[in-house]
């Protein structure tokens, strides 16, 4: 077979393409393109002689891609949608949208952000909606991929330097992000635990008994690595995979919990609790909003990410609050 000449493909072939791929169909394909059904296969021919595969095979009413057809369908996918969205954008008004979101966040994470943005939804947009879904994994990009969210918020270490790694190292970064609020983690039992009126030590925070916030389940986190970097561990009695719970839990119990320090007044057992700093160093706690690079010019994406980026009230310095060691909050 000779080389593909690009500069001679018809880049139609690659829209008609894309419809049957989607709809497993030529006769729907033909119907959602407004052609004849002859018209589409005729498309797909010429494809298939321009790549050398046979592309789609009839199965049933329908038809069945072929590994190479299901490996080039995301890139053509990818190649359109930025076409598009060059030569014909979407113009996104948010008064008249009844666009609905799909994004995926832990409890104190919606908690954090989701006043402020009914908020700006009430006034700006009253038709559009948003689904949150829970956040399962510090690696959302399946999730993203899969478009089964149009964005993930949280904290996500190890994918930021993974995308950084990727993009030094001048590869194609799928995925987009922006820094949103910056924290830090505090170590938070009830006022009256036995700890309460004592500076709070390593010695004394190792023995006592934790409850581990875990969104996977996996009974180990970044306090236990930290730990372990100093040769030390702690006792976790309890695993859960939501923060409002770990406060209930905590302010009824003796366990120790860390939670998010922005997060310490949403939790509704604040008068309950008190919080202190960790007795070593732990990282900060970055929020970033991540998504696949497909919705980088989708208007209404970039409505949302304008309004979270710029919603009043969340920590951005970075720097923790003021909190000495041993004051109530």
């Amino acid at each position: 077979m000779a080389p593909l000449n690009f500069r001679t493909l018809d880049l139609n072939l690659l829209r008609v393409f894309n419809e049957v791929m989607t709809e497993r169909s030529l006769t729907r394909a033909a119907h959602k393109l407004s052609l004849t059904q002859p018209a589409v296969s005729n498309a797909i021919q010429r494809l298939r002689v321009v790549l050398g595969d046979e592309l789609l095979q009839r199965q049933g009413q329908g038809v069945a891609p072929t590994p190479r057809a299901l490996a080039l369908w995301p890139k053509v996918q990818e190649a359109l949608r930025q076409l598009q969205s060059t030569l014909a954008p979407e113009v996104f008004v948010p008064s008249q949208s009844t666009h609905a979101f799909v994004l995926a966040m832990a409890d104190s994470t919606a908690a954090e952000l989701f006043p402020g943005l009914m908020d700006v939804m009430d006034r700006q947009a009253p038709g559009v909606s948003v689904r949150a879904l829970p956040l399962t994994t510090r690696d959302p990009r399946r999730m993203l991929n899969d478009e089964l969210a149009d964005m993930a918020i949280g904290y996500f270490p190890a994918v930021m330097a993974g995308l950084t790694a990727q993009s030094q190292a001048g590869e194609v970064v799928p995925f987009e992000h922006q820094r949103l609020y910056s924290s830090h983690y505090v170590c938070v039992m009830r006022r009256d635990h036995p700890l309460a009126e004592q500076d709070l030590t390593l010695d004394d925070y190792c023995n006592a008994r934790h409850l581990l916030v875990s969104f996977s389940g996996r009974p180990y986190g970044f306090v236990d690595e930290a730990l372990a970097s100093l040769e030390r561990k702690r006792q976790i009695v309890l695993t859960v995979n939501q923060f409002f719970t770990a406060g209930r839990v905590v302010a009824n119990s003796n366990l120790l919990t860390v939670l998010p320090r922005h997060f310490f007044n949403v939790t509704g057992y604040s008068d309950q609790l008190l919080m202190r700093e960790l007795p070593f160093d732990v990282p900060a706690v970055h929020v970033d909003a991540l998504w696949h690079r497909r919705l980088q010019h989708d208007g209404a994406h970039q409505w949302l990410r304008s309004v979270l980026l710029n919603l009043p009230h969340l920590p951005r310095s970075g720097q923790p609050d003021a909190l000495a060691a041993g004051i109530k909050a």
